[in-house]
């Protein structure tokens, strides 16, 4: 792509997002969100194979559907207060309609479906900013409104994260795998928001850190399945055994950075007598460690058959960067010490 046209792209990005972040009228907030889905299409579609363009399509029939549903909400909720300020939410119908719409959004389940299909589409370069900086914001609205319908965020909470471990169990494809990935921690950060709206950031903050260290470790070793993690050995023998811990962390596995969000949300969670949704978020967190460990196992503990015809795909050197991957993988491996002062600097 013309690095002119990838600076534009990136630029509205970046544009759309602030423009979210910054809105406190409901019409900006939307034109915000546009802007964000129209910029990011042509970087999906970049790559002119069918799935590319089929996951381009129906990002832009779900994000359609979303922003449609989400104008409505709005223009409902302007009808019957007279107000088009964001903080102005009272009634729960238009709440409900806008909870929803930006649970389409961002694919929480059972909202989820369009999710692990449009990023199996895409490269992971794309699908890294799809599963990160395209989730800021949607959450920031959410954040703002917090005060929504209770049993709808827990319904959706743990729809999500039982989905999310579920659906991982018997995939192939990584692609695939960090979308129900995604969908379970979106899953736990739906369920703390109308709790802790402080805990949600730092559990979002902590999502994007582990996911970008993914999703960099697989594009430096041009992973897109199961059987090719166990070639990535012999190209970065270093980050193949940190790799596994990387994996570990997304699980939430002590004494890993992981762990850290996962433990306050269930610490909340009891604190405002939901013992039994604690449980059932935790016995969730079991299924997606088990993808996670399966990962880890193909990564680490196995060795691919060398009798492969024609250029082996680890001798070819990556150009990637490594020091953003060496950054975010420090703080996805370390910070769990660290968790007081986090909570001392986030709590006001």
């Amino acid at each position: 792509m013309n690095p002119y046209i990838l600076a534009t792209l990136l630029f509205g990005l970046g544009l759309g997002t602030t423009i979210t972040f910054a809105s406190s009228h409901w019409f900006l907030a939307w034109m915000g969100l546009e802007i964000n889905t129209l910029a990011i299409m042509p970087l999906m579609a970049q790559y002119h194979n069918p799935r590319a363009v089929e996951a381009t399509l129906k990002y832009f029939l779900t994000q359609a559907t979303a922003a449609s549903t989400l104008l409505f909400a709005t223009t409902m909720n302007a009808w019957l207060n007279g107000q088009w300020d964001i903080q102005h939410m009272t009634h729960p119908l238009p709440i409900t309609l806008f909870t929803l719409a930006l649970a389409l959004k961002i694919g929480l389940a059972p909202l989820h479906i369009w999710l692990p299909e449009v990023l199996q589409g895409l490269d992971l370069g794309t699908g890294l900013i799809l599963s990160t900086w395209q989730k800021l914001a949607p959450f920031a609205l959410l954040l703002q409104i917090y005060p929504a319908n209770s049993t709808l965020l827990i319904i959706l909470g743990l729809a999500s994260t039982l989905v999310g471990g579920w659906g991982g169990l018997n995939q192939t494809q990584l692609r695939k795998i960090l979308a129900y990935s995604s969908i379970a921690h979106l899953g736990w950060m739906i369920l703390i928001l109308q709790f802790s709206p402080t805990l949600t950031f730092l559990t979002l903050v902590m999502y994007l850190t582990m996911t970008f260290s993914t999703f960099l470790v697989f594009k430096l070793s041009n992973a897109t399945n199961i059987n090719a993690l166990a070639t990535s050995w012999t190209k970065a023998p270093a980050l193949t055994a940190l790799t596994p811990l990387i994996l570990l962390s997304l699980g939430g596995l002590p004494p890993l950075s992981g762990f850290m969000p996962k433990w306050l949300i269930l610490q909340e969670l009891t604190k405002q007598d939901l013992a039994l949704t604690a449980t059932l978020a935790a016995l969730t967190a079991l299924l997606s460690l088990y993808f996670y460990l399966r990962l880890s196992y193909a990564m680490a503990l196995t060795m691919f058959p060398n009798n492969l015809t024609g250029t082996a795909p680890w001798r070819l050197q990556s150009s990637q960067i490594t020091f953003p991957l060496a950054l975010s993988t420090m703080a996805t491996l370390t910070l769990l010490p660290l968790t007081p002062t986090i909570m001392a600097l986030l709590t006001p």
